[in-house]
Order: structure tokens, then C-alpha cells, then sequence
């Protein structure tokens, strides 16, 4: 298995270099050059696996022997799964209204980035210890990210972490995850902006190979192929739970609902369904809804962020919309480039009639309001005493909306959040939290962090941090 760029300027990357990079040279994305096709026989096989098993079977298949041998490579998924709170990992609570609610938060941080990341922190270590290497990973979060990202790595000698946040656009619960992390290697700026602007100037630092080269640079987000690989387990396990009543040779198709901002989550959908599961994919977004437009109209055009109470899907630039379009059209680098370069220029881009077409047959979409959120945390608490997040929220609304229509339609909603982390959302659908004593004891902590105001220049204070971080380590 090798890796290309979805802009096509680079290609035949191994498992390893795609792990320690974030944006390929060229600025765009790490694929694989084949998805692998998986047979009826394959499927009924692992419809009895656990989920940890068959995140091992999805790895297996994009990290080939001679990067990870495979009891090596089941060693590490053992290892980084092992802090889960439940036996199953991500258990499915199947609620009235015929909802299937896919429980991915059960991990350090109450959030789903936990299961990805966790591997992604073991396969980094792997290699690191094998090369005696050091990283410095640098990542922009809207919310969950970054805690996920400094859990799976902190305290790992060879790894030094630089998050950003979107300071006051955070729960204070999830800012307070990344802020009272106290070992040497986390590094936490509260920025003055939003997730896409932050994000800005990660991109410049990535454009510049010389520097990623010389501080031996990476992302952990969800540019990080790793992340995506992993998140395919989430769609095989979710349609496997909804279809264990079927025969052994039936495969019915199943609708998996996903809360959508960065897009990374439902880009590893995409790739299940091109691998042959029978799942057809919603995209549900909240105001900030560019994906929602260029799945419904082709309109692929930058907005401002709005805040909303689904606040880590507050993303009006989802940089694996790319991964998606590079997917709809093909695998046509050189299509996927031209587009890319249009967007970046105009922040503005209409899908090709054609393209516009496969990516509808790929997937549906729907937009959210916050009002529609607190009606379903109401709906769900008080026909199953059960609370939501306001992002799994987003996706039940969905799913109560089709319920009245359709009641047949086997559909599994993820759960990107436990609702403890949104105590203030809780509140606002009048009802009481739930809040856990690793939360509270949370709340009692010191914080530090440092702060970049509007005015500063966010990305000469990154490269004086990174170069002050590889001197320290030198």
C-alpha cells in the first residue's frame, strides 16, 4: 500500500512518511492509491468481530507487514484501546423511535478524536523508538481535537505537542482538558480567532518544507491519514450492530448519520462505502454549512463562522472536503488540483455538473439549527431519560425528522460527544447535567496556556516556539 497527494504532486509515499506528515508538499491531502474492495464472503466474516478487532482488520489492510508486522500492529490498537471506559469500546444504545445511538465517546476525553488519536499516539511511538527520532507535532482545534491529540502523547519523550485553540469559542470544559495538561511536552496558545483562522497559520507552516524538514513537523489532525484510517472501524462496527439480526447472507443498506465539521469522520465513511460496505451516508452540519451546500447545490463557497452550541463543528473551511471531492471524481489529482487552487484563491468554488453528481450519490446532507438541537436533547431525554451532545444532537434531530417519514430504514447515529462535556447545553434545554468525578476534579485544576491576541502575528510567535522547542531538545 503507497500513498498519494490528492493534488497529484507527490505520490508512492509509504505508511511512515504519511504518518509523519501533515499537508503533502504540495498542499494537498494523503490518500491511498487503491482503496481496498472487500467481498460478501469478507463482510459476513467480520460482522462478529468486536471493534477493536476490527480496527485491527481495517489498519491491516492500509499498513502493510514491513511498516507494522501484524502481531506488533495488534499489540499497539490493544495498547491504545485499553483506557476505554467500556468493554466494547463505542457500545450502540438502541432508544425509542427505533434510535441507534453509536456511543464514541467512552476515552479520556469524553470524545470521539480519543479512539483515532490513541493509535495514532502508539503508531508514532512505534517509529519513533525504532529511528530514535523526535517530533514536534503542531495542531489547530475547535474543541476536541487538541485534548484527544495531548492525551495520546503526553508525556512520550520523543514527542513535544503545540495546540491551538479558539479561546472563548471552546467549552470551558473542553479548553480546561488541553489548558491544565502540566507535562514539559504539551505547549497550549489560547488564540483570539476562530478554528479556520487559526488554522491559517498551520497551513503557511506546512508550506514550508525546509522548516517541516529541520523541526521534523507533523500534524495529528485530521489531514493526518492515520486519523481517518482508523475512523473507517466506526462504519463497518455501526452497520454491523444495526444488521446482527439479519441473516448471515443478507447485507441490507444502512444509514449512518454524522455530525460533520472538519469533515475527517464522514471522509472515513466515504472510504468504507467505496470499500463495498452497503451504508448510504448524511452529512449533518450546523449554520456553518459549506458541506451541507455542496452537497445539496454544488456551491462550494466560504461563509463567516457562526457560533453555535454544536461549537466543534463551528468549521467553515473543512479541509477533507478535499479528500471527499478527490474520491467523488476518481481519484483526478489533477481535477481535484485545479479546483483547490480556484477555492484558495476566490473562496469560492461551483461543482462540476459531474462531480456534483457522484458526490449527491455518496452521500445526503442537512443543516442544523441550535433551536432544532435543544428540541432533540428535550425529545431524546424525554422519551428515553437519556442526554445527548449537542453534536450528537444534530444528528438524532435528523434521524426524528426521517422517522416520521420513513420507519423502515435501518439508520445508526454517531455520537461524537458525552453530553458531561456541555453542561452549559444541557442547561439551556432545561434540563440537569450529568457530570462525572473526572470532570469535576477537572474544574479544580490550575490552567496555564499562552495567549496570541488578534494583533500579534500568530505565525512568527509558532516558529519562534517550534525553534525554541528543537534548540531545547538538541
Amino acid at each position: 500500500m503507497k500513498y498519494t497527494s490528492t493534488r497529484g504532486g507527490v505520490s508512492d509515499v509509504d505508511f511512515e512518511g504519511v504518518l509523519f506528515s501533515g499537508f503533502a508538499p504540495d498542499g494537498g491531502l494523503f490518500m491511498p492509491q487503491h482503496i481496498p474492495k472487500l467481498n460478501t464472503e469478507t463482510l459476513t466474516t467480520w460482522r462478529s468481530f468486536s471493534y477493536k478487532d476490527l480496527v485491527k482488520e481495517v489498519c491491516a489492510l492500509f499498513i502493510p507487514p514491513e511498516a507494522i508486522p501484524r502481531n506488533e500492529l495488534n499489540g499497539l490498537i490493544d495498547k491504545a484501546l485499553s483506557r476505554f471506559r467500556h468493554k466494547d469500546v463505542v457500545p450502540m444504545s438502541r432508544l425509542e423511535s427505533r434510535l441507534n445511538v453509536l456511543e464514541m465517546w467512552h476515552g479520556a476525553t469524553h470524545a470521539f478524536k480519543d479512539l483515532a488519536m490513541s493509535c495514532l499516539g502508539q503508531f508514532l511511538d512505534y517509529f519513533l523508538k525504532k529511528n530514535d527520532r523526535h517530533v514536534n507535532i503542531l495542531v489547530g482545534t475547535s474543541g476536541d481535537t487538541g485534548s484527544a491529540a495531548i492525551e495520546s502523547v503526553r508525556g512520550i519523550a520523543n514527542i513535544d505537542i503545540v495546540v491551538l485553540l479558539p479561546h472563548g469559542r471552546c467549552t470551558e470544559i473542553q479548553e480546561r482538558q488541553m489548558t491544565t495538561v502540566i507535562e514539559d511536552n504539551v505547549h497550549v496558545f489560547a488564540v483570539d480567532g476562530t478554528s479556520d483562522e487559526l488554522d491559517e497559520p498551520i497551513k503557511k507552516l506546512f508550506l514550508d518544507t525546509e522548516f517541516v524538514k529541520r523541526h521534523n513537523l507533523m500534524s495529528t489532525n485530521s489531514v493526518n491519514w492515520a486519523r481517518v484510517m482508523v475512523q473507517i472501524a466506526h462504519y463497518f462496527y455501526g452497520y454491523f450492530q444495526c444488521t446482527a439480526t439479519w441473516a448471515d447472507d443478507a447485507l441490507p443498506p444502512v444509514e449512518i448519520v454524522v455530525p460533520t465539521g472538519g469533515a475527517g469522520n464522514i471522509t472515513a465513511g466515504c472510504i468504507a462505502q467505496k470499500m463495498g460496505l452497503p451504508v448510504q451516508l448524511v452529512a449533518v452540519v450546523n449554520s456553518n454549512d459549506i458541506i451541507h451546500r455542496a452537497v445539496q447545490h454544488g456551491d462550494v463557497s466560504l461563509g463567516d463562522t457562526a457560533m453555535t452550541l454544536a461549537s466543534a463543528m463551528d468549521i467553515q473551511e473543512p479541509y477533507n472536503m478535499e479528500r471527499i471531492l478527490w474520491l467523488a471524481a476518481d481519484s483526478d489529482s489533477a481535477k481535484i488540483k485545479e479546483m483547490m487552487n480556484e477555492f484558495n484563491e476566490r473562496k469560492r468554488l461551483k461543482l462540476p455538473e459531474e462531480l456534483h453528481g457522484k458526490l449527491l450519490g455518496m452521500m445526503k446532507s442537512c443543516s442544523v439549527t441550535d433551536g432544532h438541537i435543544l428540541q432533540t436533547i428535550r425529545r431524546c431525554w424525554q422519551e428515553n431519560r437519556y442526554l445527548l451532545c449537542p453534536h450528537s444532537a444534530v444528528a438524532v434531530y435528523y434521524h426524528y425528522q426521517q422517522f416520521d417519514i420513513n420507519r423502515n430504514l435501518l439508520r445508526c447515529c454517531l455520537a461524537p460527544a458525552s453530553a458531561a462535556k456541555f453542561q452549559d447545553v444541557i442547561l439551556r434545554a432545561e434540563l440537569i447535567p450529568e457530570i462525572p468525578p473526572e470532570i469535576e476534579a477537572l474544574m479544580k485544576k490550575e490552567t496555564r496556556s499562552i495567549v496570541l491576541k488578534k494583533q500579534d502575528d500568530w505565525e512568527k510567535v509558532l516558529r519562534e516556539k517550534i525553534e525554541a522547542i528543537t534548540q531545547k531538545r538538541m
